[in-house]
């Protein structure tokens, strides 16, 4: 099918009914904008959105779907907007938004996952050479027109060294990658690594972080922010790492103890770089001042991880394929806040004839029952003139209501059975 037949018919499948409404609460490719515009959606798009300005944005554009990157999005935003089905984070890491209220709201929060993992793990690399060569000290002495080659030759080098890496998703394989390019040795933590996992990537499996710490000459840091991860790096990682050693950060701030890390490297001489800071600016032009910078042997860039062309113009590709199968099937990619399990008891497996009414007389049966439906899945056979409908429920269905289930003409079997918890 050509891209003009296919526009043509999702536009067509949108006539007489309610247009969606796409708002971009940040940049966003031009192309992307077209894109979306052609699958038949309204778009408002301004990266200036944020706050308070964001929450009127919502409450008066009543958007279907957001994207965001940046961009914050509150309980009292996803309440504003009545109509908003879908949060599109574009980027891997959601913890800039609500997901507990969005879940409490019906409303799917989904990210784009892998599509920034080169981009991050590029940067990570020029802040571990920049550590180890002393690069940004060089650069600023030679502005002010000082010669110092003998204290900038005392670089230790990183062939044959040891590279930690502290979560080994997209982008932790990525930088692992790097590191084996540099003649590195690579050890790594995650939790869900195992040895064996590990010895198939061809790299060293470490059962704590402690080891780990120890171990190695640089630490990189690769995890989502979450409860489990926040000052995953303390005071006690940081004693155990070596004199000297380097450590680089472009996950998140709340990973790393920024006080603890202070002191170690006062105290151990550590290098240290970092993308990513506690308490960051909400806004990309601001006063920011993290006395963690002003320490010798600490260089911070201003957490661009993700942010180079490439990496966005996939960010967008992902998040408009999220959209485009949310309109055309009601599916949404890459959810994070789907139950993974449910307190159904039971499942009730109802073979019908495919047509109208049939699930309306098993819900309309459910309710006089007093039974709720937790999850379900209404599959079409080959031309559709049948399906199966999986309904798990919160309690097991009476013998009575079973029976009167089969009654219908257009039922052709009803089967049910408790779930083994």
């Amino acid at each position: 099918m050509s891209q003009q037949t296919a526009t043509q018919k999702n536009n067509d499948s949108q006539q007489g009914s309610e247009q969606a409404v796409v708002l971009l609460a940040d940049t966003f490719s031009e192309s992307g904008v077209q894109t979306l515009e052609a699958l038949g959606c309204k778009v408002i798009s301004d990266a200036s959105l944020k706050g308070e300005v964001l929450l009127s944005a919502i409450a008066e554009s009543k958007p279907t779907i957001i994207v965001v990157r940046s961009t914050k999005v509150t309980r009292e935003m996803m309440e504003a907007g009545n109509t908003l089905s879908v949060i599109i984070r574009a980027g891997a890491g959601y913890d800039t938004i609500d997901v507990a209220a969005a879940s409490s709201l019906g409303i799917s929060v989904a990210n784009c996952p892998g599509k920034n993992s080169i981009a991050v793990a590029e940067l990570a690399w020029s802040l571990i050479l920049s550590c180890d060569r002393r690069v940004p000290d060089q650069v600023a002495d030679l502005r002010d027109g000082k010669w110092r080659k003998k204290e900038y030759a005392k670089s230790l080098g990183l062939s044959g060294r040891t590279l930690g890496i502290i979560g080994l998703g997209g982008i932790g394989l990525e930088t692992a990658k790097r590191g084996k390019a540099f003649g590195m040795n690579i050890v790594a933590w995650s939790r869900s690594l195992t040895e064996e996992k590990a010895s198939e990537l061809g790299i060293g499996w470490c059962e704590s972080l402690h080891n780990l710490a120890r171990m190695s000459d640089v630490v990189s840091i690769h995890v989502a922010s979450t409860s489990d991860t926040e000052n995953l790096i303390d005071e006690s990682f940081l004693d155990a790492m070596k004199n000297g050693s380097i450590l680089v950060n472009t996950s998140r701030g709340k990973v790393v103890d920024e006080i603890a890390l202070q002191k170690a490297v006062e105290i151990k001489k550590l290098r240290v770089g970092l993308d990513v800071f506690h308490d960051e600016p909400a806004t990309s032009d601001s006063t920011f001042n993290p006395s963690i910078i002003s320490c010798e042997g600490v260089y911070g860039t201003h957490h661009v991880g993700a942010s180079t062309l490439q990496a966005q113009d996939a960010i967008a590709d992902e998040a408009i394929r999220i959209i485009q199968h949310y309109l055309s099937d009601g599916v949404v990619h890459n959810c994070v806040n789907r139950a993974t399990s449910t307190s159904a008891k039971a499942m009730l497996c109802v073979r019908h004839l495919n047509f109208p009414g049939v699930l309306a007389h098993v819900f309309e049966l459910l309710s006089q029952e007093g039974v709720n439906v937790e999850e379900m899945e209404n599959m079409l056979y080959q031309g559709v003139e049948a399906a199966c409908a999986r309904i798990q429920l919160d309690s097991v269905l009476s013998p009575d209501c079973i029976a009167t289930i089969r009654e219908h003409e257009h039922v052709l079997s009803v089967t049910a059975s408790a779930i083994n918890e």
